[in-house]
Order: C-alpha cells, then structure tokens, then sequence
C-alpha cells in the first residue's frame, strides 16, 4: 500500500511539471471478462479499444477492462473514470481514463495523467500526460506487466488546485 500511495504521488508530481502543449497515449492480467467487444469506433465511459485515440495509444483491438472501476472524486462528485484493461492477444495492459462530461461543462480545461502501476517493480509505466486539455478518453501506453501485480492509475487536475484528484484500480495479479 505504500508503494502504491508512493506511485500516486508520484504520477501527481509529474503531472504538476508537465510542460504546457505536451501530451502522450497508451495496460494488466486477470480472468478474462464476460465484457463484448465493442462493434463500432466511438469512444465511450465503458472504453473501446476500436476507438481513434485507442488506436492511436497502440491499443490492442481485443483490450477488455479487468477489475472494477474507480473514480476520481473532486468535492465529492465523480469528475472521471480509471479502468485497467488487459490484450490477451498482445498480453499488454493499459490504464483508462474517462472525463465526466459534467465536469468537463463546467471546466473549459484540466490536466490529466495516467498510467499502470507495477507493485512488482515500484514503477508507473505506459504514462501518458496532457496539460490544459478538455479532451475526454486517455488511454496509456501499453505495458508488459500481465505476469505482474497492476493497478491503473488516473489523475485529474483542476486549474488553480495545487494537487491533482486521482485514483487507482484494485490490485490486480
């Protein structure tokens, strides 16, 4: 558990340096999930790896999520998702993160990080940074962690908040 309060500190640290206009794409194993796959492009809260930004991260077309969701929550509201996604046919995991929709409407823009925490390593892998978006799907890059213990990792910073909101998906291994 430290590791991981350790790995989230860190991914907030590195979002906070982000310099401005940068920003990157791009993973976990576990039981395969009774999830379909998605038949169209449209991204969704749910994630698809058919998408046009999953596409661009690199994201393997057979990416289901595995584990359950968690939230990032500013002043007790769910502003995004973080989901963990496992390709058992590139065997990658990757890190998921979906804006609200009623945040981004009342936020013109936020800086967002994200990335697969590795308990095995110590280490955020596959991160992906964007500084002063109001783009709304990030997938990470993705990791060969699938014969590791994985979480996924998300962060949400507010303009004029010092730290970043965040959150982690349950240890998966």
């Amino acid at each position: 558990m430290r590791y991981a309060k350790s790995a989230v500190a860190a991914l907030t640290c590195a979002l906070v340096m982000l310099p401005a206009g940068a920003a990157h794409a791009g993973s976990g194993p576990a039981a395969p999930s009774a999830q379909p796959a998605p038949s169209a492009t449209a991204p969704s809260p749910e994630g698809n790896p058919l998408s046009p930004r999953a596409k661009a991260a690199g994201v393997c077309p057979d990416a289901r999520q595995i584990g359950a969701t968690a939230y990032v929550d500013r002043n007790g509201a769910h502003i995004a998702s973080v989901k963990q996604f496992y390709s058992p046919q590139c065997q990658e995991n990757y890190a998921y993160l979906w804006v609200w929709q009623s945040y981004r409407d009342v936020t013109p823009s936020y800086d967002v990080g994200l990335g697969v925490y590795s308990y095995d390593r110590d280490a955020v892998l596959g991160t992906v940074s964007a500084k002063g978006t109001h783009q709304q799907e990030f997938w990470s890059r993705g990791t060969d962690t699938v014969r590791e213990c994985t979480s996924a990792l998300g962060a949400v910073r507010t303009p004029g908040d010092p730290l970043a909101d965040q959150a982690r998906t349950e240890k998966r291994c």
